[in-house]
């Protein structure tokens, strides 16, 4: 190999090495990017409210609840809210005021208990699980009915884990739908889908936003908050960030 070649898989090898450094547990935000939750009481009013759909029950101000981080110090936010009680998802279920096209994402997770459970959705339509116990296309770290768990990188009950996304919104034209929305995702610093197509939101109109649409078939072409849900367990939230991104190709890996 020439010093050239040499040189340029240096570089290569540095750059790929860099992107990987910046996922896992832990991760501090990226150039650019906003923090969303911080585990304090008063970001969480300032930057999140209830989603509105069908099944909302909740009241403002959200009583998710500031506990203190059961690892490391300061505090982290516990998604169990009293209206969700029985795995009522959609009826306490909160979402970033902002709103985004493509995106990228790092959020922090802690589950207490056996088969805890919660999720990510990604413009408040396509949910990356977090359920622990399930290894199915329904279970951890699955894109929702559009993958199988990567069980594998999970780091358990009791350990904080993360989820490290790059997600490029669908396109369309002339109101028509010619690109799917794409994800990468990083599970604990692995990656663990790249480049995953999604064809439709899943889960019903108690879900996200176009659940209800044509059986989660009709995408529409509005931007959405990055929504966490409320399903009646305790599961924390810390650390997550988020940068407004423009994604031309149809290429999320990284």
């Amino acid at each position: 190999m020439s010093i050239k070649s040499l040189a340029l898989a240096a570089i290569f090898t540095v750059f790929a090495s860099a992107a990987h450094s910046q996922t896992g547990v832990g991760t501090k935000p990226v150039k650019g990017a906003e923090v969303y939750l911080d585990g304090s009481r008063k970001m969480l009013d300032e930057k999140w409210v209830y989603w509105e759909g069908p099944r909302l029950k909740a009241k403002a101000p959200i009583k998710w609840t500031v506990v203190n981080d059961p690892v490391d110090k300061g505090t982290v936010i516990n998604c169990n809210d009293p209206a969700s009680a029985g795995g009522l998802y959609g009826s306490a279920d909160i979402v970033t005021k902002k709103q985004f096209k493509d995106f990228r994402a790092h959020v922090e997770f802690f589950i207490t208990k056996k088969g805890g459970n919660s999720g990510v959705y990604l413009q408040n339509r396509y949910e990356i699980q977090v359920l622990d116990g399930d290894t199915t296309s329904h279970g951890m770290a699955a894109v929702i009915n559009e993958t199988k768990s990567p069980y594998y990188a999970y780091n358990g009950i009791g350990k904080w884990n993360s989820y490290d996304i790059l997600f490029r919104a669908a396109r369309f034209k002339d109101g028509k739908l010619v690109e799917q929305p794409m994800v990468t995702l990083y599970f604990n610093g692995k990656k663990v889908h790249s480049n995953q197509k999604i064809s439709q939101v899943w889960g019903g109109p108690n879900s996200g936003i176009d659940g209800g649409n044509n059986g989660g078939k009709g995408i529409t072409d509005t931007p959405g908050g990055l929504k966490l849900q409320s399903e009646g367990h305790d599961v924390y939230y810390r650390n997550i960030w988020i940068k407004e991104m423009e994604l031309d190709k149809p290429d999320t890996d990284f």
